[in-house]
């Protein structure tokens, strides 16, 4: 790593220019003067002062109080600890600030949201997520494509806390996945299967949540990539869920009836 990079990465914990700077250059120091500093990095002689007094401030550096002034820098782990402090506590003061907003603000009950998620690292997310809030059922209808780490064990600790969780795929690469646990699986008819590069993924959870995805390449780049809507507790979601249990109870054998 560079000079400029550790720069780079204090700013992003909050220094400024000058002060990372400074501190990178009493890395490299161990002890220096105003001179010494200025010397050492692209910080101005006039600018160290009021620089060294920050970093004090902040319990970066210790001042000696001579003739000429003394700069020396807190060890790494002390300076490990006191910004880990000071960011925790400004996260939790916005986070703070941000529940009382949000506790102040009485959301339109009649809006119907349908919430898009671009990009397949996305989707597993939000797919990882949903599955970790459910409390009564998981449906997870996934095509053909490599089963999704992240996924299958949020699926195995849901199934494992008592939620009843079902996979459907022609795959059965994925299916033999979930052999040995208490994972519910069906094997989509594979002469009902659609070859279709753009078929992606389905999960329903607790009968009221649906996501609902599209697999294919991306026409400008060349590159596949997943889109997918998710939506809960809507009309829209209700409609969806209702159509696909519809559906599935028709396509295949042992699909436990009002599943969805």
């Amino acid at each position: 790593m560079t000079d400029a990079d550790a720069v780079a990465a204090l700013e992003r914990l909050g220094l400024t220019s000058y002060e990372a700077q400074m501190f990178v250059a009493l890395q490299k120091l161990g002890v220096g003067s105003a001179s010494d500093v200025a010397d050492a990095c692209e910080v101005p002689r006039s600018q160290v002062y009021g620089t060294a007094e920050k970093l004090e401030d902040r319990g970066l550096v210790d001042v000696q109080r001579s003739k000429p002034l003394q700069f020396c820098p807190v060890s790494l782990e002390e300076a490990r600890r006191r910004l880990r402090d000071r960011y925790d506590r400004r996260a939790q003061e916005a986070f703070g600030r941000l529940e009382s907003v949000r506790a102040e603000h009485t959301p339109d009950e009649q809006q119907e949201h349908v919430w898009t998620v671009n990009g397949r690292e996305s989707v597993t997310s939000r797919v990882t997520r949903l599955v970790g809030e459910a409390n009564e059922s998981a449906r997870y209808l996934v095509g053909g494509e490599s089963a999704d780490g992240p996924v299958a064990d949020e699926l195995v600790a849901a199934a494992e806390r008592g939620v009843a969780v079902t996979v459907v795929s022609a795959d059965e690469e994925i299916l033999a996945l979930y052999d040995d646990g208490p994972i519910q699986t069906i094997r989509f008819p594979p002469e009902r299967t659609v070859a279709d590069p753009e078929t992606g993924r389905v999960l329903v959870v607790d009968g009221e949540t649906l996501l609902l995805s599209i697999d294919g390449a991306s026409s400008a780049t060349g590159v596949d990539a997943e889109t997918a809507i998710w939506s809960a507790g809507t009309g829209f979601a209700a409609v969806i869920i209702r159509l696909l249990d519809i559906s599935l109870e028709t396509r295949c054998e042992r699909w436990p009836d009002n599943s969805l």
